[in-house]
């Protein structure tokens, strides 16, 4: 017979190379009065580790245990209770009480899928969302390591690159894609700060420009003063969850008129309607429809051309009769 001591020496031995649940939960000295009256049927012999070994077996390397006990924020303690229920009748029931091996397995069976049945109808996490932010609402129950595994991202997100033209609306959101604390009233975009004609996420470079609960910043004109990486924190009281960073690129107005009136130019002059190919491009492609613009200068270039043709056709005819009246004459009339 082993010793109290010695029973949890045998303990720590056995459960000392893998957590699980069971150990999680249940108590060491619950596990010894559990296991003390464990009988070997096969030598009718009391055998306190080979209780501990099934232990070992049925809850800390059952995968379906360990999956079951993949809970939601706040649900461990549930996961505990439910494996009170399970195991802590079964210690007042065979403390000091002698039980074949047999008797054990079919109970702890019945405890163990009684703890999965029930644990598997706790709440679930919606998992962790890349590439970036604290998410603590992600973060599950890892009954391996008896904590919550959290969602291993940086706090920095990648820049979002953002297009526009000059003195047009410019909109900047500081939304994320997972779950914000329950808490919103702690919630709030620390500020919206902002690094001139550079692209970069080195913080001590931004200076801040606004500050406060709303996640929407809006240029209303933007001008190319505006151009430059936005930097958005948001936090939950004193702590940063994510820090968002957007580059505003501006087009100026002049460039892109110019742009404009040269393509419109090329579509005017070359034959056919075709464009110029661009460096290392296909090759041109014939324009199947033309502006109702292009369409017009056409009309009145052709318009022209045919009256011109006409005129010069008008004033050729009297001349050519004339001639005709000198060749036709008598030369003795």
């Amino acid at each position: 017979m082993c010793s109290s001591a010695l029973r949890l020496v045998c303990v720590s031995l056995l459960f000392g190379t893998s957590l699980s649940c069971y150990q999680c939960f249940v108590d060491v000295q619950d596990s010894s009065r559990l296991c003390s009256g464990h009988i070997l049927t096969e030598h009718n012999i009391r055998n306190v580790g080979a209780c501990f070994r099934k232990l070992d077996h049925m809850f800390n390397h059952n995968e379906r245990v360990i999956e079951a006990g993949r809970v939601g924020k706040g649900y461990d303690k549930r996961l505990k209770e439910l494996l009170d229920a399970e195991i802590l009748p079964l210690v007042e029931e065979f403390e000091n009480k002698l039980n074949d091996d047999t008797v054990y397995e079919e109970r702890l069976q019945t405890a163990a899928d009684n703890f999965i049945a029930a644990a598997s109808k706790l709440p679930r996490v919606s998992g962790c969302f890349p590439p970036c932010g604290f998410q603590s609402e992600g973060a599950e129950y890892n009954c391996v390591t008896c904590q919550y595994d959290k969602c291993e991202f940086p706090l920095d997100c990648p820049v979002q690159e953002i297009k526009v033209m000059e003195n047009s609306r410019s909109r900047m959101r500081c939304d994320v894609p997972f779950h914000l604390p329950n808490d919103m009233e702690s919630v709030h975009v620390d500020s919206m700060c902002f690094l001139r004609q550079v692209k970069t996420q080195l913080m001590d470079q931004f200076k801040e420009v606004t500050s406060g609960v709303d996640r929407l910043y809006s240029i209303p004109s933007t001008s190319l003063q505006h151009q430059g990486t936005y930097l958005c924190e948001i936090y939950s009281g004193q702590r940063s969850i994510v820090r968002l960073y957007f580059y505003i690129s501006v087009t100026p107005q002049v460039v892109a008129g110019h742009t404009e009136l040269q393509e419109m130019f090329d579509l005017s002059l070359l034959p056919g309607g075709r464009l110029l190919p661009a460096p290392g491009g296909p090759p041109p492609r014939r324009l199947l429809l033309l502006s109702p613009l292009h369409m017009a200068c056409l009309t009145a270039l052709l318009l022209l051309l045919f009256l011109s043709l006409g005129a010069l056709h008008l004033s050729m005819v009297p001349e050519q009769t004339s001639l005709m009246d000198v060749k036709n004459q008598d030369p003795e009339s």
